[in-house]
């Protein structure tokens, strides 16, 4: 375990990550019509969990360990400032899925978390802080914005 991935809640990238989350949802509250009913998770805990905690950690393992990591040593590497090509090429994958089982708009709208999950990846050489941030953003709009 690299050093770094055990203090990934200090990385000022991470930091402006859980911000951010506060100031989209608190946008998406504002110009959406939706009713916030908090204690439906406690009624529907496995509607909830699915989505919010076992996804965001299967998909993490999956695209961020394994297909990130894959990439980064089978393609020859560049970069674009932070953005590398393993990152890039996992982000268009993790997006392009989404639009199996989700609407055009919604699928699309994962292509810049995936890129800060994977940047996360890279800057903490550790699984910890993208699976963190993924369970983070999916729980809070998951709690907020489907019941």
């Amino acid at each position: 375990m690299h050093a770094r991935s055990r203090t990934f809640w200090r990385d000022p990238v991470f930091l402006a990550a859980v911000a951010a989350a506060f100031l989209y949802w608190g946008l998406l509250a504002i110009t959406s019509s939706t009713t916030t009913d908090p204690a439906w998770p406690l009624r529907e805990p496995a509607q909830f969990l699915y989505p919010a905690l076992l996804y965001p950690v299967i998909e993490e393992i999956l695209f961020r360990g394994l297909i990130q990591d894959a990439v980064r040593d089978h393609l020859r590497p560049w970069h674009l400032g932070w953005l590398t090509h393993a990152n890039l090429v996992t982000s268009l994958l993790f997006t392009a899925l989404h639009f199996f089982n989700h609407p055009p708009l919604w699928a699309a709208s994962v292509f810049l978390p995936s890129l800060l999950f994977g940047l996360l990846r890279e800057r903490s050489g550790g699984l910890a802080a993208p699976i963190t941030l993924h369970v983070f953003y999916n729980s809070g709009y998951f709690w907020l914005f489907t019941h």
